[in-house]
Formats: structure tokens, C-alpha cells, sequence
């Protein structure tokens, strides 16, 4: 090999070693360790094959109902969050006043860890003294309080509202980015045709930003299959398991429970849905700026 082929490799070689070393090599170490009953501390792993992944999806009923709440937790990430994110973007693309002040507020819960918006939230939601049912009281609606939190049909719910005063500022911010790169000049030729605010916002807004949407989406499917903190810090998986999520219920199988191949086997699914959404994305992607 010459000095000009060994090069690339060399600036690559820091990146590649990082990337092996921290995702790579424990991925495959996740999905080797998937393939045995251990309990961590044990020196010796009892193989068992695929049995942990079919457990998981034959007898595993938190299992299954942590895989619901992922689905639950993933339409209204792309219905509510992406649809909110896009309405404020929209608002507050216009000429107003202080509306840079405004995108700062909107974004600004997204930059806070996880944790502190679960701790912040969980107060709200407090039965006795949270800011919810006090309003709800004052308004006259005594008859809906409740400890939303305690109550299984009522808690995840409960965290996704959390979540999404959270989340929306990536998705409004992204969707700002895009409308900036809009021009003009289509919207001043279809006011000169008579077209209406919502024919221009159908067929000239929403086909501009397809790139912006291809983004905000894969983010938005992504984040909500790994969604964690926000669900630990609120209700750590319960009442009656009705929070779980796959991230919450691989951390309680490997550590709460020492079942370190259940854990990884769910860690293993996990990735493999993420990939399902990622895979396509880049190739979409990766041919288009190749075209």
C-alpha cells in the first residue's frame, strides 16, 4: 500500500477506534451475552440459545406490554409532538413581535436533563399539593382530579404530556430551519392566482419541507423507542408495570432482577427496531445526495 492509501486510514483510525471500543464491541458483546442465562456475577454462563428471545415474546407479558407502550409512545411522538413542533414553527416563522424571545422559551425545556423535567412534572401531578388538580379545582372540576400517576390508565399518559413539553422544541426548531429555506417567491405567485392561506400551506409548504420532515420523523421514531429517563424518573415502569417501555424493562431485567441475558436479549430488539427505522433512512438519504 502507498502513502496515499495508508493516509485516509490514518485520520480515520481515532474515530474507528472510539467507535469500536464504545458501540461496536459491546454491541456484539450484548448480543453474544443474549444467548445465555447469567445472573452477572456467576463465573459460569448456562447457554441457552434463542430461549431468551422466545420467553420474551411467548411468556414475557411485561414484555409484551412494554412493546405496546413503545407503539403508544411512537404515534403520538409522530402525531402530537411532530404536529405541535410544526404549528409552532409555523407560528412562529411569521412576522411577530418577540418571537425570538418565544422560540427561546419553547426550546429551552429540551436542553434540561430528563430527569429534572421528571422531577418538575411528578410534582405538578401530585394528588395533595401538584399544580394540576389545584387548577382543575379552581376550575370547578373537582370531579377530575386524581393521582395521575398512581393510576395505570392514567400514568403513561400522564408522562407523555411531560415528555412532550419537553421534546416539542427539536421538532419546532428543525421545522423553523426549513421554512427559512423556503422561498418567496412560490407563495407571491399562488397569492397572485387567488389561492388560499391552506391551499399554499398544502401544496407549497408541506412538498418544501419533505427533507425536513424525512429528519424530524427518524429522530422523532428513534428517540421514541429509547425513551427512558423521563419514564424512570416519574414513575420508574409502574403502577402495575403499565410504563414500561422496552429501555425501562431491559435496565429492570439486568439489574433489578440479575437476568443479564433477558436484559440483553430486550437490548438486542431494541436495536434491531431502531435499525428497521435507520437503515432505510440513510439509504434514503445517502441516494439522494447522489443524485
Amino acid at each position: 500500500m502507498t502513502t496515499k492509501t495508508i493516509k485516509p486510514w490514518l485520520f480515520l483510525m481515532p474515530a474507528l477506534i472510539i467507535y469500536l471500543t464504545v458501540i461496536f464491541i459491546p454491541a456484539l458483546y450484548t448480543m453474544y451475552l443474549s444467548l445465555f442465562s447469567w445472573n452477572g456475577v456467576s463465573s459460569s454462563k448456562v447457554f441457552v440459545g434463542l430461549n431468551n428471545y422466545s420467553d420474551l415474546f411467548m411468556h414475557d407479558t411485561v414484555f409484551a406490554k412494554a412493546l405496546k407502550n413503545n407503539l403508544v409512545w411512537m404515534i403520538g411522538s409522530l402525531t402530537l409532538m411532530v404536529g405541535s413542533g410544526l404549528a409552532l414553527a409555523l407560528l412562529l416563522n411569521k412576522k411577530l413581535k418577540g418571537r425570538i424571545i418565544f422560540r427561546g422559551v419553547f426550546y429551552f425545556p429540551y436542553v434540561l436533563s430528563g430527569i429534572v423535567v421528571a422531577t418538575g412534572w411528578a410534582w405538578l401531578y401530585n394528588p395533595t399539593q401538584g399544580f394540576v388538580n389545584k387548577l382543575l379545582t379552581m376550575l370547578g372540576l373537582e370531579h377530575w382530579t386524581q393521582a395521575w400517576l398512581a393510576d395505570p390508565k392514567t400514568a403513561l399518559y400522564a408522562v407523555f404530556i411531560a415528555a412532550m413539553w419537553q421534546g416539542i422544541g427539536q421538532p419546532m426548531v428543525l421545522f423553523l430551519a426549513g421554512l427559512q429555506t423556503i422561498p418567496q417567491d412560490p407563495y407571491e405567485a399562488a397569492l397572485i392566482d387567488g389561492a388560499k392561506s391552506h391551499q399554499s400551506f398544502w401544496y407549497i409548504t408541506l412538498p418544501l419541507l419533505r427533507e425536513t420532515f424525512l429528519i424530524v420523523i427518524a429522530t422523532t421514531l428513534i428517540g421514541s423507542m429509547k425513551v427512558y429517563d423521563i419514564i424512570y424518573g416519574m414513575t420508574g415502569g409502574g403502577p402495575a408495570e403499565s410504563t414500561q417501555v422496552l429501555s425501562t424493562w431491559m435496565v429492570s431485567q439486568t439489574f433489578k432482577f440479575a437476568n443479564i441475558g433477558t436484559g440483553s436479549a430486550i437490548a438486542a430488539v431494541l436495536v434491531l427496531i431502531c435499525m428497521i427505522v435507520i437503515i432505510p433512512y440513510v439509504y434514503y438519504t445517502t441516494k439522494k445526495s447522489h443524485v
